[in-house]
Formats: C-alpha cells, structure tokens, sequence
C-alpha cells in the first residue's frame, strides 16, 4: 500500500478504543429521521454532531459516489482505473497537496476543525459499522480531506485544464521548450461538440409578484441527474439547512434555511487567466524572463501511484509553476502558466456559513471571504429581499490587457493585484422590476432594464454572452404576477425552445431560394410549429435532429473563428441547412421508422442501475419526457452527456434536484430529484421520483418538525 493515505482495512485490529467510543458516542447525540421519500432529516446537538450525522446518511445511500469524489479530488483516480488516469491526476496535484491541506487543517479555526473531524468520523463509523462495503481505495478518512473539495462542483476551476495538452508538455522525457503551435492545440480539444450547460438556472421574485406576498426563490441546478442528493440537516446550534449538498460534503450547495436561500449558477467572472512565459534552460534547470531578468521556474516532482498488471506502479513526474501558477501546457515556442483560486480553508468556511446567514446583511458578511470562484448567486429571503452576486472571487487587474487570452508574463502590469471588495463586483439587490435569473449568461439581463449596465464593469468580471435559456428566461419573468409554488413551477418548466426561433429562419430562408419537393412535408412542419416541446410534438424532434446534426458538422468551424457554434449555424450556406434536414430526416427514418415520430417516444428518462457510469436499453422501461436540451433554450433542461448507443435520447445532465421555495414567517417548499435519494436498485427510493421527474410533478418539503413527523418512515441513531 502506498503511505498517502492512512489504510485500516477490515479484518486487521480494528480502529483504537477511544476512536470507537468517541464514534458511539457521538452517534447517540445524532438522529435521522427518513421521511416517506427517504430524504435524511438529520439532526444533532452541536453542528459537528448534525454533520457526523449527515455524512453517515449519505454513505447509507450512496457511498462509492462520496468516495469517488474523494479519489478524483485527491489526484488518486490511476490508482484504481490504471496508468491511463495519470494526467486527470496530475492536474489535480498541481493544485491539491495532502502536505498542503494538512497545514491548512492544522490553521483552520476550532469551529472549522471540529466539523472536518466530524466530517471524517462520520464516514469512518459508517465503513465500521458496514463492514460488507469494500471501498475501492479510501478505507479510512482523514479530516484534511474535507478541504480538497471545498466547492459544490469538484474539481472546479482545475477542470479548465486540457488533459491532452498537459500530457504533451510533461510526457516528453527530457521537456523541451514549447514548440506547439496554434492550430496543434486546437486538435488537442478533446472538449465535446456542444455539450450539455454545466451550469444551472436561478430565479428570484420579490413580494411584489407573489400571490401571498412573500419572495420566492427558484433552485434549479443542471448537474449530472445523481451528482447531489437532497437532505436537511439541523442542530441545536441553529444549522437548519434543507437541499443539495454533492456527495460528500457537510454544506448544503443549493438550499435554503427558515430565513433565506441560495442558488448557484455556473460561469461567473474570468477569474482563470493564463500567461505566456519566455523560458530558458540553463543545464538541467529552467527560468522565465520577469520585469528584463531571469527568474528560476520552481520545479515540483510528483509521485503519481497507478495500477498496473504486476500491481502498483508510480510514475514520477516533474512540472514547473511561475510566481503566477503550474505551467500546463506550451503554446508558440513559449510555456503558459495559469493562476486561479486556490484557498481552500476559506472556501470551506464560506461554504458552511452561508447556510448558518439568517438575513441579507449577514449573507452580505460571509460573501466577504470571497472564497467561491466558479459560482453566481441567486438570493431571496423572509424579509422580502432578492439579489444577485455575480461571481465572487474576483483579482483586480490590468483592464487594456486581453484576459480572454494569455498574457505576457514576462510584465508587472499583468500581474494580479489584490481582491475586488464585493460592493464593486456586478450585482443586485432588489430591483424595481421585482425579478432575477441568471442561467449562466452573462449579467446584463438580469433584471431585464434594471439590469447592470455593460459599460459600468471591466471586461474581466463577466465572460459569458447571452444565451437562448437567458432569452427564454427574461420572456416568462416579465409578465410574472400573483406567482405561487406551484406557478414558479410552470413558469420554469415553460416549453419554448427559443433558440429555433433564431435557427429556423435561416432553414426558411435557404428552401424559399431554392425548394427541394423531397423536404416540402417537413419546411411545412417546422413552419407550422410554434417553437414548443410537448411529448406528442412531432416537428420538436425533427428541429432538434437537424440542430444537432449542424451542430456535429459545423463545430470545427465554429471553434476556428472562436464564435459559439450556435451563432454560426443561421449563417451557413442555404445547402448546408438543406443537406443537414435531409439527413436528420433519414436518421429518425432509419431509427423510429418514421421522420414524423413524436419527441415523447425519443426522449426518456430511465435509471437501471446506481452505478457512476450507467447504461441505458431501448428494451427496458423508461417514461417520456418533453422537456429538452437546455441548448436549445429550454429552461428545464435534460441532455444526455454519455455516449449514445442507443435510438432513444436517455438524459443523464440537466435537471436535477429542482426546488420552489417561498419565504414567509414559515417557509413552503417543493422539491423533485431526479430519480431518488438511494443509489441501491433493491430500495424502494432509488426510482420513486422517477416518474414524477419526467411531468414535473413536486412533492412538498418537510421542513419543520411536526411535519417531518407525520411523514417519517424510520427514524434511527447512526449504527443502529
């Protein structure tokens, strides 16, 4: 066994005496309540208590996803999956180091402290308790641990970096100074056409829209459908915390409390930058020019553990990092290095505090550490407030220089200065129009015209254009008013697909100049339909095969002239939109039997097993769903990221676990998760939801105690 980890395997003597009693008797001061849905209430004394408890519960029901985050977070993936995972590895070591996060442990406050041990504790009296579970690589816990994924979203910021090009860097044995140019790292994207948004919706309505006077908040996360499940933890110490906490960690991401919530959405401001090195090799040693003098690259060996046939193997490698970062790649004779957040104390604190705030000012107070760097934030609370943060983490720097591409890191003027305070970063707060979305587009229509104004920011504190899930968005909040639950609930789940109506003409257009009688039938079905997915809707699935067969054909093109690939497509020639509708037409032909076949017998949803990468078959069960891609503009989103082999579409990314939340003197929820809390296909919640997921039909939460009651299906101390 390798000595990064402490390993206690079972069977060998068991963990020390005053270990085991402290697990006990913290168990005892823990309950969890689970309700009719198996959603975990937790509750403890003290919040270490409460998220021992909640690390229990969420072993219970999914223990190889919590420890897979660990792996991946730790760099340790090539130690089960081979020598092929030795580049995801390395780029997660650039930045996480167990040495590192063990002094960042040790520096952390009491209080932070006492909830990592609880965190670890958890987890190890869950493996003690279990002995029948046979982790793949982590048997044992260690508090530090909690700090390598400090955000909802592993690997975060460091997933920026191409694993292609970090390999044609450091496999070369010796290095050798960049050589690569442009157009070879463009064919090192193994980046997917156009995937599915990684990114989420958030609304916010003020009380002036609602129907009983109160803000509402919508939580809308597209994650892959199992990436978090739902829970409630509550202490004593006032912790009384119910949504989406991601396996693993002892925050709620996406949630709310009795006084406010939280959404996060994806792609905030640039806040990873890159710079262009002018490197040097002197003997076996390598400088960068900084400010007209040479400056000593520090050089950093990694010990990568991988299984092999003969066992475990390690493979040794050397990278390098300027005074702005690792370097990670060469580029045009130079190397380019890359600076991002790399606080991960501070990022946990702020993490679980925010789901401790009771009002908008201390909300305000801990986005103050400025610790989140891969999020915005949508926000509405009981005392009638609604705001948005966009982006939270963001260095001040030089405005006349380009960040979208390396920058000369040779120059003092580009590096980063100190943090924007908050109060200086784009946002809102309770604006005159009475709502907010983002839906990770950029920041200028979110609140329609009392949005942000595009001149008042520097370039660097937004990245993202608008899109159609924006567009369709800002359609629907407009004319909102008297909104309740279950209103929200319909207004997100509108069905417009708005980026047809920006696609089609163009189709138009090109059979208008010249008609092909073969596409006569399917011109008029599209110029009949009203731009909208139902289940029975047969032009949805036609627009959407010619879409993303443009898309598939265009994408290259796209990424040349470094436009989104949407944008291209209205401007192609009037043949390729022709040619692309004649073969979309023979795919649904050849798989359905007919190009007019409705987008309910496509696009399903079906969950077989709990394993990470699950399978689908066109043979077993699955339900209809009429919701679609949010590429194509639909707010409630569901795409399938894995590999499609099968005719039917199966969504696998996209709407998740999706929540109404409305913040009176006593809070009301609704809340649907993809599927169900357990990954066990023998449980009775691992597909409850299921069918629920596909009609966008909620079930209420249970949020206060006498309600949890009435509902509870077993109710238990961690280890019983």
């Amino acid at each position: 066994m390798n000595g990064f980890l402490t390993e206690i395997v079972h069977g060998t003597p068991l963990e020390n005496t005053s270990e085991l009693a402290r697990w006990q008797a913290t168990a005892q001061r823990v309950t969890i309540a689970r309700d009719h849905w198996g959603v975990p209430h937790v509750s403890g004394k003290t919040d270490a208590d409460a998220v021992f408890g909640l690390l229990y519960a969420q072993a219970e029901d999914d223990f190889p996803r919590v420890e897979m985050n660990y792996i991946n977070a730790l760099g340790r993936l090539a130690e089960i999956e081979g020598e092929s995972e030795i580049w995801r590895d390395l780029r997660m070591k650039l930045f996480i180091q167990p040495a590192q996060l063990k002094i960042q442990y040790a520096k952390s406050p009491v209080w932070l402290k006492q909830l990592m041990n609880a965190f670890a504790d958890g987890l190890n009296f869950y493996l003690h308790t279990h002995p029948e579970v046979k982790p793949k690589l982590i048997t044992h816990f260690e508090p530090w641990m909690a700090l390598a994924f400090s955000e909802g979203s592993i690997g975060g910021d460091i997933e920026s970096i191409n694993l292609k090009q970090l390999e044609a860097l450091y496999g070369r044995v010796p290095l050798t100074l960049g050589a690569a140019k442009a157009d070879q790292i463009a064919v090192l994207d193994d980046a997917q056409v156009m995937p599915e948004p990684r990114g989420s919706n958030g609304f916010a309505l003020a009380p002036k829209l609602t129907a009983d006077g109160h803000a509402l908040l919508w939580i809308n996360p597209h994650t892959s459908f199992y990436f978090r499940p739902e829970v409630h933890v509550a202490s004593a110490q006032g912790l009384n915390a119910y949504g989406a906490v991601t396996w693993g960690q002892f925050f709620v991401y996406q949630g709310f409390n009795q006084y406010n919530g939280w959404m996060h959405t994806s792609n905030a401001a640039d806040v990873i930058d890159e710079f262009a090195l002018k490197v040097e090799q002197k003997g076996d040693r390598y400088f960068y020019w900084y400010e007209g003098r040479l400056r000593p690259l520090q050089a950093i060996q990694h010990a990568l553990p991988y299984k092999s046939t003969q066992g475990e193997a390690v493979r040794m490698i050397t990278t390098y990092a300027s005074h702005h970062g690792p370097v990670i790649r060469a580029e045009n004779g130079q190397w380019i290095a890359i600076q991002l957040m790399n606080t991960p104390m501070q990022a946990l604190m702020q993490s679980y505090l925010r789901t401790k705030t009771r009002d908008f000012k201390s909300f305000a107070r801990v986005m103050d550490l400025r610790a989140n760097s891969s999020n915005n934030t949508v926000y509405a609370d009981r005392d009638g407030n609604i705001a948005y943060f966009h982006g939270n983490f963001v260095p001040r720097r030089n405005p006349k220089l380009d960040w979208t591409r390396p920058v000369d890191g040779s120059l003092r003027s580009a590096d980063w200065q100190e943090l924007h305070p908050v109060k200086d970063i784009i946002q809102l707060l309770n604006p005159s129009n009475g709502w907010i979305q983002n839906t990770n587009n950029w920041p200028f229509s979110a609140a329609g015209t009392d949005s942000p104004r595009i001149t008042t920011f520097p370039k660097y504190m937004w990245t993202n254009a608008e899109n159609a899930r924006g567009l369709h968005a800002v359609k629907v909040l407009k004319n909102a008013k008297n909104v309740d639950l279950d209103s929200m609930i319909r207004l997100a789940y509108d069905n417009e697909l708005t980026a047809f109506e920006s696609l089609l003409p163009a189709l138009f257009k090109a059979y208008d100049a010249a008609p092909e009688p073969m596409l006569a039938a399917q011109i008029a079905s599209l110029r009949n339909w009203d731009y909208r997915a139902s289940l029975s809707s047969t032009p949805t699935s036609l627009a959407i095969y010619w879409a993303q067969d443009l898309v598939q054909v265009h994408a290259a093109e796209a990424r040349k002239q470094q436009i989104p690939v949407l944008d291209l497509l209205p401007n192609l020639p009037g043949p390729a939109l022709l040619s692309a509708l004649q073969r979309a037409t023979q795919r649904l032909q050849d798989d359905f039997g007919n190009w007019q076949t409705a987008w309910g017998e496509i696009n399903r949803f079906q969950r077989l097993s709990g394993d990470i990468h699950a399978g689908f078959d066109d043979s077993k069960p699955s339900w209809p769903v009429p919701f679609a891609s949010g590429n194509w503009g639909s707010l409630a989103a569901f795409g399938q990221v894995s590999k499609q082999t099968t005719k039917r579409i199966y969504g696998d990314r996209g709407n998740s676990f999706v929540a109404a939340v409305s913040f009176g003197t006593r809070v009301k929820a609704k809340s649907i998760l993809a599927g169900g809390v357990s990954s066990d296909p023998t449980s009775p919640h691992f597909n409850d939801q299921g069918e629920m997921y596909s009609k966008a039909q909620f079930k209420d939460v249970l949020f206060y105690p006498e309600d949890i009651a009435k509902h509870t299906q077993r109710h238990y101390h961690p280890g019983q």
